[in-house]
């Protein structure tokens, strides 16, 4: 690389290697552009590295010893089931390693140039990329910023030696015995559901009236019962107030309504939301790119700036923030800079919860609906009524499709059971394709499957469900 004042040009600089940043890159080496993409961390960002990925392959991990636990309801005994702790942290490992070594891959295959380090503007047209060893200068006809965002710290909590981030609490040395969550949102009943299946005793903190907002209640609730049976109390309408450690312990002071309490732990988890990473030395506020209150970089509907030929995605622009969004964008901005008529349209936004049962939900609740001005119709139908779910001993849940009443059409889904994750897809295409109740229970579904719950709720919304009565 060149070292110094003289500029090195290229087509589209891309800020940031994360789920937005490398799908950007790809594809706009793709549709012909020469393409440098810097991060300062490793390729994948925070989902592949210190997110979606390993926490995943964690959880996974606790549902292995949950199931051969809970294996006598199949007929089968297993006595003595043991965790090795450094082995499952090398399973979780090496998944990460398998994944950013095929996005490293991926990148290399489709010419795109990647330097490891930080960015900072220089002008709207040239950037300084920088690490302890380099500072070459480019020249970039189109920029796509792609830094993503980083944990919440809160003053009276912060960072350090017992207090963790979702980050530090993924690398842990051991097994805690217990574990204090501030916040009851995704990634606390995630991360403190999974450490409950390994045997911690886990206390979740939530100042709302339920864990997982985010979600319906009566989605949230069946959550709230599998955690409480497995001994994790939670706490809702609290406020965490200050926390004190020592090399053995952290203790957490809150309140809920006028009485303070206060509670023990090895770790205290602190997951209250996420922060844009648009601050620091990048230099925005040089260029003056227009930035909402919150730090958010206001964009149109290809990603597109203030500045014509600067574009931002991901955690970085309003919207939540999701790994599989951030992708989405990427693939809008990088065919926008290429002189497609690519938009985002975001009605199909599918919200997933790797909770234990699986949250996930795409399009509008019945309530949105409503609020929307639709006469809305539901269709509700159980797991439990499901023979592939009884087969997997797997019945906590439902689906619910949620309609309009005029037309059938399926306006949104909310799953709470067994490959949530996995089924709100079917539902996701049907809303995109404009499907009805109707198209639904016309598919055929094959037998026994989890989908097959699908097809029950648009029977029941239909009023002719076979599988349950009419009520």
């Amino acid at each position: 690389m060149v070292v110094g004042d003289a500029s090195l040009d290229i087509d589209t600089l891309v800020i940031g290697a994360g789920p937005g940043g490398y799908v950007a890159a790809i594809r706009a080496a793709q549709l012909g552009q020469s393409v440098l993409v810097v991060d300062k961390s490793n390729v994948g960002g925070v989902c592949l590295n210190v997110g979606c990925i390993p926490s995943k392959a964690l959880i996974s991990a606790s549902h292995q010893v949950e199931q051969i636990e809970h294996a006598s309801a199949f007929g089968v005994t297993a006595e003595n089931v043991k965790v090795d702790w450094s082995k499952v942290q090398d399973f979780k490992n090496g998944v990460v390693k398998k994944l950013t070594g095929g996005v490293a891959s991926l990148l290399k295959a489709n010419k795109v140039q990647y330097f490891n380090g930080e960015v900072m503007f220089i002008n709207e047209n040239e950037a300084r990329v920088f690490n302890e060893q380099e500072a070459p200068r480019y020249r970039f006809k189109n920029c796509i910023i792609a830094t993503g965002s980083r944990p919440i710290e809160l003053k009276p909590f912060p960072f350090g030696g017992r207090i963790l981030s979702s980050t530090e609490a993924l690398s842990l040395p051991e097994i805690p015995k217990s574990l204090v969550v501030i916040g009851g949102g995704y990634i606390g009943v995630e991360l403190g559901q999974m450490y409950s299946k390994f045997g911690t005793q886990v206390t979740i903190i939530e100042g709302a009236d339920a864990i997982m907002p985010g979600f319906d209640k009566d989605m949230s609730n069946i959550v709230a019962k599998k955690l409480k049976a497995k001994n994790v109390n939670i706490v809702t309408g609290a406020q965490a107030k200050s926390a004190s450690q020592n090399d053995k312990e952290v203790t957490v002071t809150y309140t809920v309504g006028d009485k303070e309490e206060t509670v023990n732990a090895d770790y205290l988890l602190v997951t209250v939301g996420r922060r844009p990473n648009t601050d620091g030395e990048l230099g925005l506020d040089l260029i003056n790119v227009k930035m909402t209150d919150r730090g958010l970089v206001e964009v149109d509907n290809q990603g597109r700036t203030n500045i014509p030929h600067i574009y931002a995605i991901g955690d970085i622009v309003p919207g939540p923030a999701l790994a599989h969004k951030a992708m989405y964008e990427g693939r809008v901005a990088a065919e926008a800079i290429s002189g497609l008529t690519s938009i985002v349209d975001y009605k199909c936004m599918p919200a997933v919860a790797f909770s234990d049962p699986e949250c996930a939900s795409v399009g509008y609740s019945e309530t949105e609906a409503k609020e929307k001005g639709y006469k809305v119709k539901a269709g509700k139908f159980p797991f439990a009524a499901n023979g592939r779910a009884l087969s997997l001993n797997g019945t906590e849940g439902f689906v619910k499709l949620v309609s309009d009443a005029e037309t059938g059409l399926v306006l949104g889904a909310q799953i709470v059971g067994i490959e949530a994750s996995n089924m709100i897809a079917e539902i996701g295409l049907g809303i995109e394709m404009g499907a009805t109740l109707e198209d639904i229970a016309l598919t055929i579904h094959a037998h026994p499957t989890l989908g097959e719950i699908v097809l029950d709720a648009a029977e029941v919304a239909l009023g002719h469900p076979i599988h349950t009565f009419v009520k």
